[in-house]
């Protein structure tokens, strides 16, 4: 049997509650970023630079767009014959199935596809995360460590700590115990949700959890304590990099302006275009961008295939947009096939797929002490319509 040493199953069927009203209709792994990217293009590109080309995208919830987004994984090099991108629903056996009901059961569903390829190793990522992290790096560090289970953690600041699974280790990285969101953290070392498992401890712990019917088959809540209570090699491997969850609109928000307003000397720069670390994704031959003489662009990111006559600052526009001659956007995110009609207002706001605004509406307000405005996909505001700062509007509210 050929044998993989290494393959990734990326968990992608959230359903993004937080980042309503944009995952209304996609799962949140295809929400857009940066003018052109997908959040998912993060861990596939991260997979296809780590040389990882076999991996499974567990999906679940509203996965119509994101399969096919994804194709046969062509952008990131993974339309092979053996290995390549592969879409793993639920599905219905012969024993009963069910959706996934937790972290863990998804992994154990799916054990069959893992033992297709015999891999040493498997990479569990999740498809919400914005970083680019060479895999590579961390899976020499497991083999280097003897260890059953390796997981990526980040340094926060100990103020913050609290909020996330926190990674005691000793002076060799060994951890010592794990401590969900805990008051007094003992250490900044948070979870990132990147683990390597050797095969076979990976999928005793997922049989085990599996015929546990009280546990909430979960990676973090009952997986990695179990290992760590049976004494088993589990090392934390300190990433240092860009790294952001993009769980809230104001994540999501601040992710895509740390693209376009960090300094050029943060070590921690997130850095769309570097030809050594490329953001892969699937894009069409859209036509170029249209910059017109009453245009004013500053400190924005443009996408393709855009008509530009009015005012962008500080913003992210992503393709086939039009701002019309008067119109102003500042401190927002316009998604694919917006128009912003002559002498609207955009200000600290989300304006998803296929928004209309029209000529002299006004959405959002100043971004200081105020609070984001979203526009969900498809709806067409009126002429003179104001949409109040911290207001969302979905296609309820405007009918």
């Amino acid at each position: 049997m050929k044998k993989k040493k290494c393959i990734a199953m990326l968990l992608a069927g959230g359903q993004g509650s937080r980042l309503m009203p944009l995952t209304d209709k996609i799962a949140k792994p295809a929400v857009p970023f940066g003018s052109r990217y997908r959040i998912i293009d993060f861990p596939l590109s991260n997979c296809a630079n780590s040389g990882i080309d076999t991996v499974g995208v567990l999906t679940q919830y509203q996965p119509l767009e994101l399969n096919d987004y994804l194709g046969n994984g062509t952008p990131w090099g993974m339309n092979l014959t053996y290995g390549g991108l592969h879409i793993l629903p639920p599905y219905q056996a012969s024993e009963g199935s069910d959706w996934f009901k937790g972290t863990a059961n998804a992994i154990y569903q799916n054990i069959r596809f893992i033992e297709r390829y015999n891999p040493e190793y498997v990479l569990i990522l999740s498809g919400d995360h914005i970083y680019k992290m060479d895999y590579n790096a961390m899976l020499e560090d497991h083999i280097k460590n003897d260890a059953d289970c390796t997981i990526a953690v980040i340094d926060v600041p100990l103020e913050e700590a609290s909020r996330f699974g926190i990674m005691n280790t000793d002076k060799k990285g060994r951890i010592t115990e794990f401590e969900e969101k805990p008051k007094q953290p003992k250490s900044t070392h948070a979870s990132m949700g990147v683990y390597i498992f050797s095969t076979d401890k990976l999928i005793k712990y997922l049989i085990e959890d599996e015929a546990d019917k009280s546990s909430s088959n979960d990676f973090g809540k009952n997986i990695i304590p179990k290992m760590l209570a049976d004494g088993q090699r589990m090392f934390a491997y300190v990433f240092k990099g860009y790294w952001r969850d993009v769980g809230t609109l104001e994540s999501y928000w601040a992710a895509n302006m740390d693209a376009i307003e960090m300094p050029e000397d943060e070590p921690e720069k997130l850095v769309l275009n570097d030809p050594a670390w490329r953001i892969y994704y699937r894009h069409d031959s859209a036509r170029p961008q249209y910059i017109g003489e009453n245009a004013k662009l500053s400190n924005s990111m443009i996408g393709g295939a855009c008509n530009i006559d009015g005012e962008v600052d500080h913003s992210i526009i992503f393709n086939n947009v039009v701002v019309e001659n008067g119109a102003f956007i500042k401190d927002s995110i316009v998604m694919d096939g917006a128009v912003i009609k002559s002498g609207a207002r955009v200000e600290y706001a989300i304006i998803d797929y296929d928004v209309v605004i029209g000529e002299n509406a006004s959405v959002g307000g100043p971004k200081e002490g105020g609070a984001m405005s979203v526009v969900a996909k498809g709806i067409s505001l009126p002429a003179g319509k104001t949409v109040a700062s911290g207001e969302k509007i979905t296609k309820k509210e405007a009918e």
